[in-house]
C-alpha cells in the first residue's frame, strides 16, 4: 500500500490461500459460550507435538485469556508471532471470517526486513519478491528528471514490494492453527476492578483478558474505547492496483514515480508476473466509497489519460479483485495531548496506534517494529506481575513514540509538498529541485532500525490479577 515519493519512498505464492488455510484440518475451532481453546506447544525427548487445553471458565459463562490481540493483520499476527517465539501465548480475535488478503502491495525497506528476520519469516518472503535496486522520477510528460541506486546511497539498504496478501499468509502459518479466532468482531470492553478487560463480541461471546493488545487498524474500537480521536483526512485520496502479466513484466527492478500537478502517480515490479501502481490525487473530501473496479479503472485511468501509455497498459492489466479506491487519513500524537498508547494492561500497536499516510513507505514497517519492541517488553515482564506489565507498556509507549510522530508528521508534509497544484511550484520542483537538491541517503536515514532476532523461551503465563 505504500506511496512513496523520490524525497522518501514508494514504494504475491508458494503459501496456500486464505481459504484453503482456514479449511485445513486443523482449523482453529469457533468459540462456545462455555469455553475457549489455548494451544500450548509441548515437548518431548523425540518430538514436539501440539496439545489443547480447555480454558478454565467462570460462573457467569466467561472464557478466560491471558492475552488477547485484536485484529489478524500485519500488526497483530506479527505482534503475535514475536510473542510467540519469546514463550508467550496469545489468541488472536479477526472479526472477518478469514485472513483479510485483499490488497495490493506494500513496501519494506531494511528495517523491515530485519524485523521479519527476527521472527524467523524474512527468507519465506525474500525468495518471492524481487529486489528493488533504484528509482527514477518523471515528469507527466515522460521526461526523465532523476534516477537513484539504493546501494551507491546505502549499502545495507534492502527494499522490496511484498503482496500483503503473502505476507499475512506467511505470518499466520507460524502461528497455532486455534490461535486466529476468526468471526469475531469486537462488540464492547468494559475494564474489571480487578483490572482485567471483559471483550463482548458481536454474537454475544464474552472473554475476561489480562492483556488487551489493539491492532485493529486505522477506525480502532480500542483505541476508541482509549480516548483516541478518529484519524484525519489529509486532503487526497488514492487507487491502487496490482497488474498482472501472464508471460512476465517487462520493467527493470526500480520505482518509477511520475509528478503532475496535484497528481502522481508510481510503479514497481513486484514479482516476476506482478506491478504494483497507484496514482495519488487531489480531493477536498473522501468523496462517496466505490467498490465497483470497472468504475474505478475507469476513474484512474481518465486522471491519468495523457501520461505515458505503460501505466494506462499497466491498470488495463490490473484484475478487478486488486484495484481499490481510499481516503489518506493520519493521526497526530501531540505530546501532552493525544492519549497514550497504554492503559492500564491495554495497549495499541501499528495503524491503531499511529495511522500515517504512505509517502515514506513506512505504515508496515513502524507496525513491524512496534510488535518486537513490545513482545521483547512483555515477555520480559510477564513474570513479574500486573504492576511490572504495565509498566512494560509504558516503557513501550515511551521508546516508540519519538520514531512514530517525527515519521507521521514527515510522512504528510512530504504529501502536501508532491500534491501542490501550483504550475510555478511544480515547475521549480521538477527543473531545480528534483534534479539538483534531493540526496537520497539522508532522506532514508528513518530505515535504520536495530533488531536482535528473537529467541525462543519456554512458555510463560501472565500472572494472575487480583
Amino acid at each position: 500500500m505504500a506511496i512513496a515519493s523520490p524525497s522518501l519512498l514508494s514504494l504475491n505464492s508458494h503459501i496456500s490461500t486464505a481459504s484453503s488455510l482456514h479449511r485445513s484440518p486443523h482449523r482453529a475451532r469457533p468459540f462456545s459460550r462455555r469455553k475457549s481453546w489455548l494451544l500450548v506447544r509441548a515437548r518431548n525427548k523425540k518430538t514436539n507435538f501440539l496439545s489443547v487445553i480447555e480454558a478454565k471458565t467462570s460462573t457467569d459463562d466467561v472464557s478466560e485469556e491471558d492475552i488477547v490481540i485484536v485484529g489478524a493483520g500485519i500488526a497483530g499476527l506479527a505482534t503475535a508471532v514475536s510473542l510467540q517465539r519469546l514463550g508467550v501465548r496469545s489468541l488472536v480475535l479477526e472479526q472477518a471470517e478469514s485472513l483479510r488478503t485483499g490488497g495490493t502491495s506494500l513496501t519494506l525497506f531494511k528495517n523491515g526486513w530485519r524485523v521479519l528476520d527476527a521472527i524467523g519469516v524474512g527468507s519465506d518472503l525474500r525468495s518471492q519478491f524481487l529486489e528493488i535496486q533504484g528509482m527514477v522520477v518523471k515528469s507527466d510528460d515522460g521526461r526523465e528528471l532523476r534516477s537513484f541506486t539504493f546501494k551507491d546511497e546505502d549499502e545495507s539498504q534492502e527494499v522490496r514490494a511484498v503482496e500483503r496478501k503473502i505476507l499475512l499468509e506467511t505470518l499466520a502459518i507460524k502461528l497455532p492453527s486455534a490461535a486466529v479466532q476468526f468471526s469475531s468482531g469486537l462488540a464492547r470492553m468494559e475494564r474489571r476492578e480487578n483490572g482485567k478487560i471483559l471483550l463482548e463480541l458481536v454474537d454475544g461471546t464474552r472473554l475476561l483478558a489480562k492483556i488487551v493488545i489493539g491492532c485493529d487498524g486505522i477506525r480502532s474500537p480500542v483505541a476508541k474505547w482509549m480516548g483516541f480521536s478518529e484519524p484525519r483526512y489529509v486532503g487526497h485520496c488514492a487507487f491502487r492496483g496490482l497488474g498482472f502479466y501472464a508471460n512476465g513484466q517487462p520493467f527493470e527492478p526500480r520505482v518509477n514515480y511520475v509528478y503532475g500537478r496535484g497528481l502522481r502517480a508510481g510503479y514497481v515490479p513486484v514479482s516476476p508476473t506482478k506491478v504494483y501502481w497507484f496514482i495519488c490525487f487531489n480531493s477536498p473530501s473522501p468523496g462517496p466509497k466505490t467498490i465497483d473496479p470497472s468504475v474505478l479503472k475507469k476513474q484512474a485511468k481518465e486522471l491519468v489519460k495523457n501520461w505515458p501509455s505503460e501505466l494506462l497498459n499497466l491498470i488495463d492489466l490490473t484484475p478487478n479483485e486488486t484495484i481499490s479506491k481510499t481516503p489518506l487519513v493520519d493521526r497526530w500524537l501531540w505530546p501532552a495531548i493525544s492519549p497514550p498508547p497504554s492503559t492500564g494492561t491495554t495497549v495499541l500497536v501499528g495503524d491503531a496506534w499511529h495511522p500515517m499516510t504512505p509517502n515514506l513507505g513506512q505504515g508496515a514497517c513502524c507496525a513491524l517494529e512496534d510488535a518486537v519492541v513490545l513482545a521483547r517488553k512483555l515477555a520480559n515482564a510477564i513474570n513479574s506481575g500486573p504492576t511490572s506489565v504495565e509498566d512494560a507498556m509504558k516503557s513501550y509507549g515511551i521508546e516508540r513514540w519519538p520514531r512514530v510522530f517525527p515519521l507521521t508528521v514527515r510522512a504528510n508534509l512530504v504529501g502536501s509538498l508532491l500534491q501542490w497544484e501550483n504550475p510555478v511550484v511544480c515547475s521549480v520542483r521538477n527543473n531545480v529541485v528534483i534534479p539538483k537538491l534531493v540526496r537520497l541517503g539522508p532522506i532514508l536515514e528513518h530505515t535504520n532500525f536495530e533488531c536482535e532476532p528473537s529467541l525462543k523461551r519456554q512458555t510463560s503465563e501472565v500472572p494472575k490479577q487480583q
